[in-house]
């Protein structure tokens, strides 16, 4: 894939993201992937993707920053949201949450191969909790 169509790739992929659209993921997420190395499925980055969802119905990823690098990503992001149930350890509050997340990704025909991200969950929790 050319540097354009990683970063139109990429781009698509978020806005699949924040319109909560998971049945998307067929098109952006390979059978079978590496994350943090470990290997997963794609069902299962759905089933962690909807968990999230689910505690947190208002989530949102908001591009900051993107680089393409051969068939490699790099995305630095801005994650909001308000969760409605236990999330990160904490239990709802009415509070929201800004944490800046740092994504990795691996290209391979067209979809992701291998996912690692950062986010500061640290900073969220205390957010959340007042």
């Amino acid at each position: 894939m050319t540097h354009t169509e990683l970063r139109e790739l990429y781009e698509r992929y978020i806005a699949a993201l924040n319109a909560h659209e998971l049945h998307r993921l067929d098109e952006f997420v390979a059978d079978q992937l590496t994350h943090f190395g470990d290997p997963v499925t794609r069902d299962q980055v759905r089933a962690a993707l909807t968990a999230q969802v689910d505690a947190v119905p208002d989530l949102t990823w908001r591009l900051e920053d993107l680089r393409v690098n051969g068939h490699e990503i790099a995305a630095r992001l801005t994650n909001t949201g308000t969760p409605v149930k236990e999330w990160l350890g904490v239990a709802p509050t009415g509070a929201s949450f800004e944490i800046t997340e740092y994504a990795l990704y691996r290209v391979r025909d067209g979809r992701f191969v291998n996912m690692t991200n950062l986010q500061d969950t640290g900073t969220a929790r205390e957010q959340l909790a007042g």
